[in-house]
């Protein structure tokens, strides 16, 4: 188990530098892996990428097809990140083609960031392990992200948009909407997720501009809710959906991405049976995930549950809240952590009258992660009954002394803080 690897190194102090041009010359100096993998399916947007990604590889696996992912961030473990046939890269084999990169990088000159870096490993190491399908997920944006090295995917994805990394996106949704519309390809169909108007209207647009076959939630494809029974809804198809995997509502859309991505591509040969037997076997940790026994959960007594999301944008943060009015039974103590950027007070609002605590708490080994108490003092400006914290341990403690009565602990903010619980939780 790699946690973090040797090599590249992520430089917390300088800012995000988007571009294409050290990728495209480091690929070239591996003599382009890129152009020597299985066929890909590109998936960027704002939320519900992992989620989809996750969808599509169950729902590929359940009809036989044997599928490469490449995703972000790790939650444990560096290995999650690169998915091989289905399996986590073995350490040797990460460690090989993480050494051959570097080693190439430094002969051409190519100072790439960490993510970079780790793309081009990843495509080093897709190129020679066999497969029928690759799943690549965008990291930030798309026109300028590392991953956007494809010139034919099989198809692109784009799920819902929000305002999130404004600061290099852009400001607005339709800054934002252009930046990821940057993986979409001439005459390669692109699916779109449900969006908000204004940005369904721009990518509508967009795809007559650049002649982009496109399959658009509402227009080509929809979810319905049947008497709580939920239904994939198409010209061609109406499939009754199985409960899903991966909790809330919110995740039918997602799985929706999944099921109209696959579907049009016809030479899959997906049918309803692998659709409904890969939706309840979607696994995507950290994403309204109930927390299995370990060393956290045994410091409270029977009838706690601990959940961890890893929401952190206005998008997430109500979806989440959704989710918790499904919730009623017990009394819900939020605890948060959020990295340096993100507004805390946003993204609490959703949760106002829906929690009788917030915890704020420090991400440890995240240099960006805002302090305890600046989390708290925001949440207590808002009127929560509010706490801070060094450590999930505890926050623990404070809140089994707090409430007698079992309820349920929610853990959001961030995919670090959600990680490091994992870790933390698991009996080494």
């Amino acid at each position: 188990m790699v946690r973090m690897p040797h090599w590249p190194v992520p430089l917390w102090y300088k800012p995000i530098d988007l571009g294409l041009e050290r990728v495209t010359k480091l690929l070239a100096a591996l003599g382009n892996p890129e152009k020597h993998i299985p066929p890909v399916i590109h998936v960027t947007g704002t939320n519900g990428k992992g989620s989809t990604v996750a969808f599509m590889k169950a729902i590929l696996e359940s009809a036989g097809y044997k599928v490469h992912c490449y995703t972000s961030p790790h939650l444990v473990k560096f290995n999650e990140r690169i998915k091989l046939a289905g399996n986590e890269i073995d350490d040797n084999f990460l460690w090989e083609v993480l050494e051959e990169t570097r080693i190439a990088a430094e002969s051409i000159n190519a100072k790439v960031t960490f993510f970079e870096g780790t793309t081009v490993a990843a495509l080093l190491a897709f190129s020679r392990v066999p497969a029928d399908v690759t799943l690549v997920e965008v990291g930030l944006g798309g026109r300028l992200d590392a991953t956007n090295v494809f010139d034919q995917p099989l198809a692109t994805v784009i799920t819902t948009i929000s305002l999130d990394h404004t600061d290099l996106l852009g400001d607005s949704l339709q800054k934002i909407a252009y930046e990821k519309a940057g993986i979409m390809k001439e005459n390669i169909p692109c699916i779109l997720s449900q969006q908000l108007p204004e940005v369904e209207e721009f990518y509508v647009k967009l795809s007559v501009m650049r002649s982009v076959p496109l399959i658009a939630y509402e227009y080509d494809f929809i979810i319905e809710n049947k008497e709580n029974n939920f239904y994939y809804v198409s010209k061609e198809h109406n499939i009754k959906l199985p409960i899903l995997s991966l909790p809330g509502e919110h995740q039918f859309i997602n799985a929706s991405n999944a099921i109209a991505t696959l579907l049009s591509l016809k030479s899959l040969l997906i049918n309803e049976e692998h659709i409904v037997s890969g939706l309840t076997t979607a696994y995507w940790p950290g994403r309204l995930q109930l927390l299995t026994a370990g060393k956290l959960t045994k410091m409270l007594p029977v009838g706690w549950e601990i959940w961890l999301d890893g929401a952190h944008n206005d998008s997430g943060a109500n979806a989440l809240s959704l989710w918790l009015e499904t919730k009623q039974d017990k009394e819900v103590f939020l605890l948060i952590g959020m990295t340096k950027g993100r507004n805390v007070e946003n993204f609490l609002k959703y949760f106002i009258g829906k929690v009788k605590l917030v915890c704020g708490v420090l991400i440890e080994n995240e240099q960006s992660s805002y302090n305890a108490d600046y989390i708290a003092n925001i949440a207590k400006k808002m009127d929560f009954d509010s706490y801070q914290s060094l450590s999930i341990e505890s926050v623990l403690d404070f809140i089994k002394e707090k409430s007698r009565i079992p309820g349920y602990i929610v853990v959001c903010g961030s995919l670090y803080l959600v990680g490091e619980i994992l870790d933390k939780n698991f009996i080494k």
